[in-house]
């Protein structure tokens, strides 16, 4: 039936066809009589799926290039939502009335119903829903007599779920659960369902991190065939294994890490020349010899796409046998690599380069604090009697260590002088309690020796990516494309209040135009804000299999080789690089063809599971967040406007901690919202607020069910963001 299917389909939608009635079809596909009934009912099928559609006469005709789309629909908590077309930049607009009981994250058909507005968003409405997104919620249980409800976790289902008195699951009052839905919400009902699972009381250790796990189906523990895949390699290297092999272990490596780190996937080698050049070594675990293709650790890794880092625990990609152990670059232990050996001159431009496999062992582990104060110690700095007992036994490596930062640094300095953008994005550093409670929030720090690394990394992915482009061979590559015109035109109505622009044409859309104005802001009030700013302009970075360069550290050739423990792009590209240098680099048309193919589903697979990565990520930032303000109420803080929207504003404190103020907690006025300039301004007083302006909060509200804190404003401050003089943005 499903091979009919797509020969029909195929038929209808070949460019040749034009639209024709069921038994025209029939005749032209030499469709037997006997099987006529049998296509009629495909065809009706076709239909009911939306891939098809049937006029009034009776014509069968391709739904592309109709008012009807298919995608998955996000709804905001507000009700209303956006389509995504797979293929499409475009989304389609969907209002609360015209979701036609679609749920967030549903696979639906959309009929448009309105072009484009000034927001470039069509307009539709549901017509069916094909697939739901979700058959299971985690939440909170709420029961009663003789029934109860489930109130989601995630608020854009848009739901309680009734659950009736037999299947409360053994579940108490305020207790996380995870419900299966038996009945989805139509015509107004609730959705109905039945408790599987008792995660815990709300209020019980790693509850929270465990419902998001749930919330988002992770798979949180390997299957058995994984665990004894992993349980039968070798903790200790071959001495077979060392054919083909550059042996580098008489060269000193370094590892530099956080120090909880435990999956060390590379390590980093520099010596000075005499003629002034550069050598740098970037050798990577060589993962690929362990998981090898088809193989259950193979499989699984597909399937988890990359490690997800949360509060108090990681999900990894790989068993701990792997990642913390034969493929961990640990110090004093011969270690299976895959190496970037490159010549670097003074400019920082790659005179030279190599990929080969090796073999390492690593001198020293080191942690990015250990290495920041040996940086701080060469570059003449004062330090305590602790500190300087604590680099005493590294002292013998300062000639190494200066020649890295002489490297890092011209590396840095290029990659500026290149355009690339340097974003004051802080991160926040999360401390837990041994009960996995948060009892301190604060801006991650970052120093030089995170810089050391980062411009080591890049500068190899860079020469990995460049490499295998020229070589025409099946990758995937690390892609950042140019921004669209119309989101530089929105920013630019905002740097225009405050003085500043992003110069571009249409035809060229540069970085450097933007490195420009985050250069000019440097240290300035209004740096973060215009960081975030920018970065909401930027394209999201995705994995694709043809090169499309970087925007963002503007790179003709990227791609991810450095982390092939945690990430499976770079695990796969492993492989053909393998493969690659064991064939003399001609691995024939078959693997040639293979890899393609593999190459666009690993990269569209590895996307969508960094996607949700991310969202589990920040969830979990955002729980722990609201947990740690939860005793902060009634406290005053000052901080920044970061955001301002149609419903309130945002405002960042100095520890990262983000909360939000509604129009009612701004005072007795009624404030009106200028979207073009994001800023507030009282009707009937001289009351302004502008994104950057320092205020004075008052916490009201930290709820981290709801992953949510509400601020009220105290007072404002004067204005950090004095409107210059510049000429008027076209």
């Amino acid at each position: 039936m499903d091979s009919q299917k797509e020969k029909i389909l195929s038929f209808i939608e070949n460019e040749s066809y034009v639209p024709m009635k069921a038994k025209e079809i029939a005749d032209l596909m030499c469709v037997p009589k006997s099987s006529y009934s049998e296509f009629v009912q495909i065809l009706k099928e076709l239909t009911e799926e939306y891939k098809i559609c049937v006029n009034r006469k009776g014509k069968y005709s391709s739904i592309k290039n109709t008012k009807y789309k298919k995608g998955i629909i996000k709804i905001n908590e507000k009700g209303f939502g956006f389509v995504k077309i797979e293929g499409d930049e475009e989304e389609i607009y969907i209002s609360g009335k015209n979701t036609n009981s679609a749920l967030n994250e549903d696979e639906v058909v959309v009929e448009i119903i309105d072009e484009k507005d000034k927001a470039n968003h069509s307009e539709g409405k549901i017509v069916k829903v094909l697939k739901r997104g979700k058959d299971t919620i985690v939440g909170i249980f709420e029961p009663s007599r003789n029934f109860g409800f489930v109130v989601p976790d995630d608020k854009k289902f848009g739901s309680d779920i009734f659950i009736s008195k037999k299947h409360f699951g053994g579940a108490k009052k305020r207790e996380k659960v995870v419900v299966k839905i038996t009945k989805y919400p139509e015509h107004g009902k609730k959705a109905e369902g039945k408790i599987i699972e008792v995660i815990g009381r709300i209020d019980m250790a790693g509850v929270d991190m465990l419902s998001l796990v749930r919330e988002y189906d992770l798979p949180y523990e390997f299957p058995k065939p994984v665990i004894e895949e992993a349980n039968a390699i070798n903790q200790k290297i071959d001495e077979k294994d060392f054919k083909g092999r550059l042996d580098l272990r008489d060269t000193l490596f370094f590892t530099i890490d956080g120090e909880d780190a435990k999956d060390l996937d590379d390590a980093v080698s520099v010596t000075k020349n005499e003629s002034g050049t550069f050598n740098l070594i970037v050798s990577i675990a060589d993962v690929s010899h362990y998981v090898r293709e088809g193989s259950e650790l193979d499989r699984e890794a597909i399937l988890r796409g990359t490690s997800i880092y949360m509060m108090d625990r990681v999900i990894p990609m790989l068993p701990k046998e792997l990642s913390n152990g034969i493929c961990s670059l640990n110090a004093k232990e011969d270690r299976l690599a895959l190496s970037v050996l490159m010549e670097i001159d003074k400019h920082g431009k790659v005179v030279a380069s190599d990929v080969q496999k090796s073999i390492v062992n690593v001198k020293e582990r080191m942690s990015y604090s250990g290495v920041y104060k040996i940086v701080r110690y060469i570059e003449g700095e004062q330090l305590s009697k602790e500190e300087l007992d604590s680099i005493e036994p590294y002292k013998q490596y300062e000639k190494v260590f200066s020649d890295m930062i002489e490297l890092a640094k011209i590396l840095k300095e290029k990659r500026v002088k290149d355009g690339a953008l340097d974003l004051d994005v802080p991160e926040s550093k999360i401390t837990l309690d041994d009960n996995g409670i948060a009892i301190d929030v604060k801006k991650y720090e970052i120093n030089f020796a995170n810089e050391i690394i980062e411009q080591f990394m890049l500068i190899a992915n860079e020469v990995v990516a460049e490499k295998f482009y020229w070589l025409e061979a099946p990758f995937i590559y690390r892609v950042h494309e140019t921004p669209d015109s119309d989101k530089i035109d929105e920013l630019n109505k905002f740097l225009f209040n405050i003085g500043y622009k992003v110069r571009y044409n249409k035809d060229n859309i540069h970085p450097k135009a933007f490195a420009e104005v985050l250069d000019k802001v440097k240290g300035s009030p209004e740096e973060r804000v215009v960081s975030n700013l920018v970065l909401r302009t930027l394209k999201l970075a995705r994995y694709e299999s043809t090169n499309k360069g970087h925007f963002g550290i503007a790179s003709r050739f990227y791609c991810h080789f450095t982390s092939p423990i945690r990430r499976y792009p770079d695990l796969f590209i492993h492989r053909i690089i393998t493969n690659y240098i064991d064939n003399n680099y001609n691995i024939g048309d078959e693997n040639l063809n293979k890899y393609a193919e593999q190459s666009a589903n690993y990269a569209e697979r590895s996307s969508e599971r960094e996607k949700i990565a991310q969202k589990v990520e920040r969830d979990s930032e955002d729980i722990k967040k609201a947990e740690y303000m939860q005793d902060k109420i009634g406290m005053e803080y000052d901080g920044i406007i970061s955001s301002i929207t149609s419903f309130g504003i945002f405002v960042e404190l100095e520890n990262t901690v983000e909360g939000l103020i509604r129009f009612e907690n701004l005072g007795n006025e009624y404030f009106i919202f200028d979207p073009d300039r994001k800023i507030l301004a009282g009707e009937h007083t001289n009351t302004v607020y502008k994104i950057g302006q320092k205020v004075r909060i008052r916490v009201i509200e930290a709820n981290k069910e709801l992953r949510r804190i509400s601020f009220e404003i105290v007072e404002q401050k004067q204005f950090d963001l004095e409107s210059k003089q510049i000429e008027e943005i076209p």
